[in-house]
């Protein structure tokens, strides 16, 4: 079968479609065609090997990690589903990827696809739904009426993120650029800041919760607008010692992760804020609950591009030029 993979870690990580192997699903998998599979910016950082020590890939690996397909197999263990179930997954920080004509998916990690979404639309959920959920509902504890920032509105977790804290009953607070402004609105963003006019620790304030998901200073900037005993999930880093401790890394991964999020930690303390680094599981009953937003149209999916699975590669380098309005997802044959 045809997938993306890359070969190598570093600079040039030689990516490209390749004949591979068709998997075969264990007893408590299924193996899905795949019909659509969203791309994420991990997609991107995974080949530099910046995740090396912490995620666990057999070179050739296949990349991506969100797909929407149909279950063609199942393993022996296998109850919920059976040949023929259209489902969409998560499967992040399994080893595997999505980007491939077929892919094995846990029982675990699938959920069966929203019934009023096409597959292209399924596809652009999983990671952003998952991350959106575990960090605004179980992080961050986020409840009614309290206020979270979500830079980067108009983004892939930007654009799930602002809709399922309004769906909770927060105040949601966002950056984006003029062009993007109307788009935060009518997914329901209350404060909206243009970065190319101003910057937004200098325009909000009292906020309980933030949503970290760009890179550079953000997150620190972040800590001025928070209340005492105001919290920060980051879903971009940088990674800490708690991460670490939770995956049972060794002794030295553990201090260096420390020694990354020392200044955070510094500043969080000083201000009486919490930070701590979020990194998605797959969990497909998070999954189901998502997709029952998504048929009730509480959770409106926003895609910015699809591509053919020929242009795969092109889709990655498309989504890290970072303008997508939405998700970026690539079509199968």
């Amino acid at each position: 079968m045809k997938a993306l993979t890359f070969k190598r870690y570093g600079k040039s990580p030689g990516i490209g479609l390749a004949d591979v192997p068709r998997p075969t699903p264990k007893a408590d998998e299924l193996l899905v065609e795949v019909y659509a599979a969203g791309v994420n910016p991990v997609d991107n950082i995974i080949p530099t090997g910046m995740f090396k020590p912490v995620l666990h890939f057999q070179l050739p690996a296949t990349l991506g990690s969100d797909l929407a397909g149909v279950v063609v197999e199942v393993g022996s263990r296998v109850t919920r589903f059976k040949p023929g179930d259209a489902v969409f997954a998560n499967i992040f920080d399994l080893g595997i990827g999505s980007l491939a004509e077929f892919a094995v998916v846990p029982e675990s990690a699938a959920a069966l696809k929203p019934a009023n979404l096409d597959f292209v639309h399924a596809a652009s959920i999983p990671m952003v739904g998952l991350a959106s959920w575990q960090a605004l509902k179980e992080r961050l504890d986020l409840r009614a009426g309290q206020k979270v920032f979500i830079p980067a509105g108009s983004g892939g977790i930007g654009t799930f993120a602002i809709q399922l804290a309004k769906y909770l009953g927060a105040i949601v607070g966002t950056t984006t650029s003029t062009g993007n402004v109307d788009l935060v609105r009518r997914l329901g963003a209350d404060e909206v800041v243009d970065y190319k006019k101003q910057e937004f620790d200098k325009v909000l304030r009292g906020y309980d919760a933030v949503l970290g998901t760009v890179k550079g200073d953000a997150i620190e900037k972040s800590i001025g607008i928070l209340k005492p005993g105001g919290r920060i999930a980051s879903l971009i880093g940088p990674l800490d010692a708690a991460f670490a401790r939770a995956r049972g890394l060794n002794f030295v991964l553990k201090l260096v992760f420390g020694l990354m999020s020392r200044k955070i930690m510094r500043l969080a303390k000083k201000n009486d804020v919490a930070y701590s680094f979020l990194f998605v599981h797959p969990d497909g009953a998070q999954l189901a609950e998502i997709g029952k937003l998504l048929e009730t149209n509480r959770i409106q999916p926003v895609i910015d591009k699809v591509f053919p699975f020929e242009q795969a590669k092109e889709a990655l380098e498309y989504l890290a030029q970072g303008r997508s309005r939405g998700k970026v997802v690539v079509r199968m044959n």
